[in-house]
């Protein structure tokens, strides 16, 4: 059998073929209106005649598109009565502290499709008032006459006590339509949370399983034209693992974040194998960076939010700007320039891939000289340098005052550097990290474009960049596990946590995590099971979550005082929820090392490449060098440019590079 793993992004679609330890890698550009198409007609490229069996693993980017630009399905929320309005009312936050206008995103359900059902269960888990069973009825006939084509189910409390939700869903199923049970989705409290989670969870169901059944309809054709050619599909999730197709259509909202995580999860897995486990890794693509901080371990949380609307299961801390090659530069009212958020991606794309009309982040790498317009993507898609040049001098007459196309140039990819370096202070100075302290793993196919600016920038100390950097996501789709989240509150105060209590919740979660991973194929022997609990100090509003072991309160207080500077051993803490992360072992990739060799790498071009010296551009003549001839043991000195089939990587002057015995790019500040 031979694996597939595919990542859509918004400019191109990647692949990786795993067949006997080797590599095919691919690039296709993106079908944003369709993205199965770009998916079909790529697997259909990489796969040889004698293929039998094809196992595809695929990050997707269709619920996160379909939140941002709020294309989701048309979406009922049925909640308990006198609680219709928690999706408007949330947290009563102010988005900026000084912000005295600040506005609200609009909630994804509309106040004239939130309905309320009379039914009350207690915070105990006790049936206060019985479900309303004739309300229900009557709403199944208004929501048949309002063509609702979605339905999230909230009920107060179903999390203790979930039977009145699954009621409903009886009464409901006539509909035909997908209903998603806020118990199923988020057993947790917090109402609003679990409230949004699962309003998220339906508004992207219909979209995610009518592309997931076009996607997999697509590829049983693909197999019906070898007869004997059968494949099998799994979705990555936002939590660094994967999960099967079905799953995937019921739960669309775990993958959400699942390209940004295959980049984490492939990038920790190489920075792992050369001993670096401490990483901040940089991933930045033709429509947007994303950022993660991993010290030891990938950091998940509970408190995330997509397109300003929050999300409380479990997802890769990853931080995003949209900053890519694709981001468009202007000139603002008051003359100063801006670059994106708004992306070129795929289609028109940018300047120089010929269709596009507005100046971008790439097309200022190729008029500075940082981009071989003949040998992009290793020559199967030339970029047009003259249209560039000729689309610079118009933009060069917007500016209130005079600068050359380089100096634009230049100052285009400060403004985009600025934008990254922001993000990468969010998710460690203002965390308590020094960057110092890591490692820059940059990958996406212009993450070795910016790299070294932005590791002077941070005082960073190395650069990694693995090999195809612009397809690491896509290989850290191929390295997931299949992975499931379990939880359930349980509002424990410290005095009331007994062993055997807690051992039968996590029991209870086991089992249906051992359930849910046998149904997908795992045998016991290859199923991993860990526990966490979320603890606080009594009274406080939000929790730690920790590694469950026998000195957990003990463990509490110190990773309190690592995160908040200080503990009180004495005060009485709250066991708030209980988790079970379920692991099913997939077939792993083996990384063998290579024997390092003194070689002496021979360019393959050299071209003047501009930089920005004090306060101007200085042009330096610089070597260019094909990756693929750069054995371990290979070390080049700045200036210098590294080209390969899914990205570049710039070298600048005063930094140095070294080859290791896993092919990795090591890239140091010299002296």
């Amino acid at each position: 059998m031979v694996r597939i793993g595919v990542d859509t992004g918004g400019t191109f679609t990647d692949f990786i073929l795993v067949r006997d330890g080797a590599f095919v890698a691919l690039k296709v550009p993106s079908t944003p209106k369709r993205p199965e198409e770009a998916v079909l007609a790529g697997v259909s490229e990489l796969l040889g005649e004698g293929v039998v069996e094809a196992e595809v693993v695929h990050g997707t980017t269709v619920g996160t598109n379909a939140l941002l630009e709020r294309k989701g399905a048309r979406t009922a929320l049925l909640t308990t009565e006198g609680f219709e309005d928690v999706l408007e009312i949330g947290r009563q936050n102010r988005p900026g502290l000084y912000q005295l206008t600040a506005s609200r995103p609009k909630p994804l359900v509309p106040r004239s499709l939130r309905f309320g059902v009379r039914e009350r269960v207690t915070a105990s888990g006790e049936v206060l008032v019985p479900l309303d069973r004739e309300r229900v009825r009557e709403l199944r006939a208004r929501l048949a006459e309002l063509s609702v084509e979605s339905i999230a189910i909230c009920y107060l409390f179903a999390f203790l006590e979930p039977k009145h939700e699954r009621e409903t869903a009886e009464l409901l199923a006539e509909l035909d339509v997908p209903i998603s049970l806020s118990h199923e989705i988020l057993p947790e409290f917090r109402e609003y949370e679990r409230t949004s989670t699962t309003v998220i969870n339906a508004y992207l169901a219909p979209l995610m399983s009518q592309y997931i059944s076009r996607l997999e309809e697509g590829l049983a054709l693909l197999g019906a034209a070898r007869s004997s050619r059968r494949f099998s599909l799994r979705i990555m999730q936002s939590n660094g693992g994967s999960i099967s197709a079905r799953a995937a259509t019921q739960h669309p909202v775990r993958t959400v974040l699942s390209g940004p995580a295959g980049g984490v999860v492939g990038a920790f897995t190489i920075a792992q194998h050369i001993g670096l486990p401490k990483i901040i890794t940089f991933d930045m693509g033709g429509t947007s960076t994303d950022v993660s901080l991993v010290d030891g371990a990938i950091q998940t949380t509970h408190e995330a939010r997509i397109a300003e609307l929050p999300l409380g299961i479990p997802v890769i801390d990853i931080h995003t700007v949209g900053a890519g090659g694709g981001s468009i530069a202007r000139v603002d009212e008051g003359g100063a320039l801006r670059v994106g958020p708004e992306s070129a991606g795929a289609d028109p794309g940018p300047v120089c891939y010929g269709r596009g009309e507005e100046i971008t982040v790439t097309d200022a790498h190729l008029l500075l000289g940082r981009l071989d317009p003949d040998r992009f993507l290793g020559g199967a898609m030339p970029l047009d340098r003259e249209r560039t040049i000729e689309y610079f001098r118009a933009f060069r007459r917007r500016f209130p005052r005079p600068a050359s196309e380089i100096e634009i140039a230049l100052g285009i990819l400060d403004v985009a550097n600025a934008n990254m370096a922001r993000a990468i202070k969010v998710i460690s100075i203002e965390r308590g990290y020094d960057p110092r302290d890591f490692t820059l793993v940059a990958f996406g196919g212009a993450g070795g474009l910016h790299a070294c600016d932005l590791a002077e920038m941070l005082s960073i100390p190395r650069v990694l960049i693995p090999p195809h950097p612009g397809l690491l996501s896509t290989l850290g789709v191929l390295l997931s596990d299949v992975l499931k989240d379990y939880s359930q509150t349980v509002m424990l105060a410290q005095e009331e946590i007994a062993p055997g209590r807690l051992e039968a919740v996590f029991a209870r979660l086991e089992e249906r995590a051992r359930a849910d991973l046998q149904a997908e194929g795992f045998s016991l022997e290859r199923i991993l099971l860990s526990r966490f609990v979320d603890l606080r100090y009594a009274g406080q509003a939000f929790e730690l979550s920790l590694p469950f072991t026998r000195e957990f309160i003990a463990d509490f207080h110190r990773a309190h005082e690592r995160r908040y500077g200080y503990a009180d051993p004495t005060r009485k803490i709250e066991l708030v929820t209980v988790r079970v992360k379920a692991r099913g072992i997939t077939e792993k990739l083996s990384f063998r090392p290579k024997e390092r060799r003194a070689t002496v790498a021979e360019p393959v071009a050299r071209r003047p490449v501009y930089v920005r010296e004090g306060a101007g551009p200085v042009a330096w003549e610089t070597p260019f060098y094909w990756r693929e001839a750069l054995a371990p043991g290979t070390a080049i000195t700045g200036p210098a440019i590294i080209l390969e089939y899914s990205a570049t990587t710039v070298i600048p002057p005063g930094w140095r590079a070294d080859v290791d015995e896993y092919e990795n790019v090591i890239l140091w500040r010299e002296g």
